[in-house]
């Protein structure tokens, strides 16, 4: 009798919590040295318990699950957290798991490329000051800033009970040595269109209803991380724009300067959201029996270790294996899941993979 992925998952009894528990060794060998895994992991079972949709998705589509989990692992960033969402979504009508950078993720990144010495990443609300205009001089005594304006002026009543509506959201960095990286200003309509182009914005579980305030910093976080690098290995590459440019309009999102590294944080997202692009439907697989739930942990670590991290990335070399389109992972056969991971397990991960 053919066994398929659910049914193995029920005769296993395996929860989520249970499955991240299980895969504590793989989360520490791609995590970076200055992160403790059993924190870590505390964190990704504390987010699955606080979250009953999450909860489920993670059970519907624990393949899911652990490829946000490992994609957290790999960046460094707590998982459940404001440096990464873990977010229930249903993706064709099947409830799944997606992992999204949040922006104090990506001001961490930031920070420990090494080459910011501060990062500010703000909201602006309707009764705040915000003033904006590279190269201008104050005119009032004393002058709000000195000199030629390098950065946005933004003044706060810290007393007001409210402060009005979310209005826009800017974000710069100040680099080792004193330059000020390119000053990223959105708008409305600019965090709108954002916000539009991503799976699933208006679902009640996605942090763009829960945490609206953080998505507008993470957009223009996201916006900065064009000019500022994010890891080690792009140090050198990203030039760093001063301030004295002429302004970008605040209703578009900036082009970013020749020589970056557009690759998204999130395999096989959005570029400017970080969202999963829904995959094309392709035709059924041959009958016969399924791959088991363990054949297809493993082979998402084994591809993950050697650099293909995203649904499609992995669903195009399996299809390439077995040589017929695959809708997903679980239409491999048992026997073909065989050969495969016995293929990746005898080839070395490649340094630094494919990312």
């Amino acid at each position: 009798m053919t066994q398929t992925v659910s049914s193995a998952l029920a005769t296993q009894e395996t929860s989520a919590s249970a499955m991240v528990e299980q895969y504590r060794d793989d989360f520490a060998a791609v995590l970076p040295t200055h992160i403790r895994p059993d924190t870590w992991v505390r964190l990704a079972v504390g987010a699955l318990r606080r979250d009953v949709e999450l909860k489920k998705a993670a059970e519907n589509d624990p393949y899911s699950l652990m490829a946000a989990l490992l994609h957290a692992a790999r960046l460094g960033l707590e998982p459940g957290t404001e440096e990464y969402y873990l977010t229930p979504r249903r993706e064709k009508g099947q409830l799944k798991v997606l992992g999204i950078p949040g922006y104090q993720g990506l001001v961490d990144l930031m920070y420990r490329a090494g080459v910011a010495q501060s990062v500010v990443v703000e909201v602006v609300y309707a009764d705040d000051l915000f003033i904006w205009t590279p190269g201008k001089v104050d005119d009032q005594t004393p002058p709000r800033w000195a000199g030629a304006m390098e950065r946005p002026y933004h003044d706060i009543n810290w007393d007001a009970e409210d402060r009005g509506a979310l209005r826009l959201a800017y974000a710069y960095a100040v680099m080792r040595g004193g330059a000020i990286s390119k000053v990223v200003v959105l708008n409305k309509a600019a965090i709108t269109k954002i916000k539009q182009s991503s799976q699933g914005s208006d679902s009640p579980y996605s942090p763009w209803v829960k945490h609206e305030p953080s998505m507008w910093l993470k957009s223009a976080a996201r916006q900065l991380a064009k000019w500022v690098p994010t890891s080690p290995e792009r140090v050198g590459v990203a030039p760093v724009k001063v301030a004295s440019e002429r302004p970008t309009p605040s209703g578009a999102l900036p082009a970013p300067p020749p020589g970056i590294d557009e690759s998204d944080p999130v395999p096989h997202a959005n570029p400017e959201t970080g969202e999963v692009v829904d995959a094309e439907v392709v035709d059924d697989p041959p009958a016969g029996e399924k791959a088991t739930t363990r054949q297809l942990q493993k082979i998402v670590l084994l591809l993950n270790d050697h650099g293909r991290e995203s649904d499609e990335q992995q669903r195009e070399y399996l299809s390439e294996r077995v040589g017929r389109r695959l809708a997903s992972r679980k239409d491999l056969l048992r026997t073909e899941a065989a050969v495969i991971i016995d293929a990746l397990e005898e080839l070395a991960p490649p340094a630094g993979g494919t990312r």
